[in-house]
């Protein structure tokens, strides 16, 4: 859970959900074949493809997401409560975000992890949207808005990377290798002899 969230903090985060959720139509979360048919658009270190292909390619809450810093619903998600071992990758651009071994429960309803898995694939910035100063988080070659930053997240960070599941790409350890990522399994080798 949650340590030391200022209760406005709190109360300001449900209510850009509710807002948000109320704004949209409910859509279902992509099922993992769609995702895995929803991979990488780009190809490394190309060219970002252009807003027709992205909107033609992600699905509509991918895109809204992805290219209008939108927000899906808590809970109603793909990885909110996904336990499987594995990376997650940035849905346009493939590139790695995100670990399995540094996810927890934030009890947000959102995919929260405690660090990246790759710093250098992801940047921040300031966002002042919905009446409050919050740090973005975003892909670094995509430039993809993922989610936010929050300084409540548990040890040893102490930060909640807050992410959008519509953003990312979940790679199951026994398909690292498959998909190109085999530079990661030994992060679930060691974790597996502990």
């Amino acid at each position: 859970m949650l340590k030391n969230k200022p209760l406005w903090l709190t109360a300001m985060t449900i209510a850009a959900a509710v807002a948000y959720s109320a704004a949209t139509k409910p859509s279902a979360a992509p099922s993992a074949a769609q995702s895995a048919s929803k991979g990488a658009l780009m190809k490394p270190n190309g060219p970002k493809p252009s807003d027709a292909e992205l909107k033609q390619k992600l699905t509509p809450m991918q895109y809204d997401v992805t290219q209008h810093e939108g927000t899906e619903p808590p809970f109603r998600n793909e990885f909110w409560d996904n336990h499987k071992a594995g990376i997650y990758v940035d849905v346009v651009s493939g590139e790695p975000l995100f670990s399995s071994l540094d996810k927890f429960d934030s009890g947000t309803g959102w995919p929260s992890f405690t660090q990246p898995l790759e710093a250098s694939n992801v940047t921040t910035k300031t966002d002042n949207k919905f009446f409050m100063q919050r740090t973005e988080v975003r892909s670094k070659h995509a430039d993809s808005h993922l989610g936010h930053l929050f300084p409540d997240g548990p040890a040893p960070t102490g930060m909640r990377y807050c992410m959008n599941s519509a953003s990312m790409r979940f790679i199951p350890v026994d398909k690292l290798q498959a998909e190109g990522y085999g530079q990661y399994v030994h992060l679930f080798q060691k974790e597996a002899k502990k």
